[in-house]
């Protein structure tokens, strides 16, 4: 692991140590989980944009996934 330095307000640094605190975990561990899960929240974001982005270049078309239909479970 790599030792960084970083600059929080008080009061994001308190809430950070209350929460690690009531996890029964540290900060470094709080916050290396938090990134972790911001940086796949990002990840997914540009993939559903990305998602998005394609259908909009290329709409489905109305027949398109008609071949499928049959294999669809209709019990749902």
């Amino acid at each position: 692991m790599k030792t960084v330095q970083m600059t929080l307000d008080e009061e994001l640094v308190k809430a950070v140590d209350q929460a690690a605190r009531q996890l029964g975990s540290n900060r470094s561990s709080f916050t290396r989980q938090a990134l972790r899960r911001e940086l796949e929240r990002l990840r997914v974001e540009a993939l559903e944009r990305q998602h998005r982005e394609g259908y909009a270049r290329k709409p489905v078309l109305g027949d398109e996934f008609a071949v499928w239909e049959a294999e669809q479970d209709l019990r749902r």
